[in-house]
Parts: structure tokens; C-alpha cells; sequence
């Protein structure tokens, strides 16, 4: 298969595996990979995924990046913070939520990082759509408890003043049923207590 032919393919593709390649040809062998990636036409993001050279990056882009190169996953915590315009901060490494082991992809286009969650916790996310492509995001609750989840250490005013959220976006964005129905799922007392401190100090802020 010549390199124009596999580009038209897979056009409507952000990323691609070698797999999404052998569906379309079965003879397919992956040191071409190796020429293209000389050239210069694709570039390789982990191993068995790449995209094309000219596909002009965004965060809707990066996010579906982060989807596809380990999955199950689903962008939450710092970066759901910022995309939810919760934190002042820009957040530099693209994370995630997933239910396989925590890990970090240093690549040539950003840093992804997913932190393990239980499978009966995966939940909670809703698909963006953009043109005709799409990412999971958690939602804002779910953003809040995956945070609070995983770092168990935050549990007092200092530390909740230290996040620095933005009181007035988080409550108007926040639905406190949704965010309890949600806690309930979680079946952990200490979370509970966590959260319903954190909501009491955001109101008084």
C-alpha cells in the first residue's frame, strides 16, 4: 500500500493503529511505518499508534488522543478543572481517568497521564462531539470526586483553599443531586465527609 492511499483511508481518522490499517489491508507490514516516520508523514505517539504529520493539534484533538491510546479512559481531574474554567492554572499534561493501571506517555505532541479508578467507578463522563469526531470528559461532579478520590490527602480549609476553584463558575456549574447520586456509588464515609466540607467552605468563600 502506497503511503497517498493509506492517507486517503484514513482520512476521517484523529489517531490510528496498525490494527485499523490491517482492516484494510491484511498484508500490511509495519516497517513502512518506519519509512513513513523517516519522511516525515506520520508520526508515531506510543507504540502501535500514530497520526498523520499535518494534522494541526488542538485540545478537542488531544483529548481524543488521550481516549483512544489507553482505553478505557476518560479526561478528568487537572485538566477537567481548566476545561471547565474551575482553576486559574494552565494544565500541561493531558489526564485522564481509566480503569487499567495508572500511567505516564511522554510523546512528541503532549504528556498523558491516567490515574487508576475501580471499574464500578467509571462512570460519570459525557461524550463531546466536534465536527464529526468526538472525546469522553468527566462531568463536573465527577471531575470533584474523581480529585477528591484520588487524592485523599486534601480534607481540610487549607487544602481546599490551596486548589484555588473558582467559587462562582464551580456553583453555577455544579448540580449538588447529580454530585450526591454520584458520592452514593463511592460508599466511602471519609469521601462523604470530605466533600460535604468542601462544598460548605466553596459556599462561604
Amino acid at each position: 500500500m502506497r503511503y497517498i492511499e493509506l492517507k486517503a483511508l484514513l482520512k476521517d481518522f484523529t489517531v490510528f493503529s496498525i490494527e485499523d490499517i490491517k482492516k484494510i489491508d491484511k498484508n500490511f507490514h509495519r516497517r513502512r511505518l518506519n519509512e513513513w516516520q523517516d519522511k516525515g508523514y506520520i508520526k508515531k505517539i506510543i507504540k502501535g499508534y500514530y497520526i498523520f504529520s499535518d494534522l494541526e493539534l488542538s485540545e478537542n484533538i488531544l483529548f481524543e488522543i488521550a481516549n483512544r491510546i489507553y482505553n478505557p479512559s476518560y479526561i478528568s481531574l487537572e485538566m477537567a478543572l481548566s476545561y471547565y474554567h474551575l482553576i486559574p492554572e494552565s494544565v500541561y499534561s493531558i489526564t485522564s481517568v481509566s480503569t487499567r493501571k495508572t500511567y505516564k506517555f511522554k510523546t512528541l505532541i503532549a504528556e498523558f497521564r491516567y490515574q487508576t479508578i475501580k471499574p464500578a467507578l467509571f462512570f460519570g463522563y459525557n461524550i463531546v462531539n466536534y465536527g464529526n469526531k468526538n472525546f469522553k470528559i468527566a462531568d463536573v461532579e465527577k471531575v470533584l470526586l474523581d480529585y477528591f478520590y484520588l487524592n485523599p490527602n486534601i480534607k481540610g480549609k487549607n487544602d481546599f483553599a490551596s486548589l484555588r476553584i473558582n467559587n462562582e463558575m464551580f456553583l453555577s456549574q455544579i448540580n449538588e443531586e447529580k454530585l450526591y447520586t454520584f458520592l452514593e456509588k463511592y460508599a466511602q464515609k471519609t469521601l462523604k465527609k470530605r466533600i460535604v466540607d468542601f462544598l460548605r467552605f466553596i459556599k462561604n468563600a
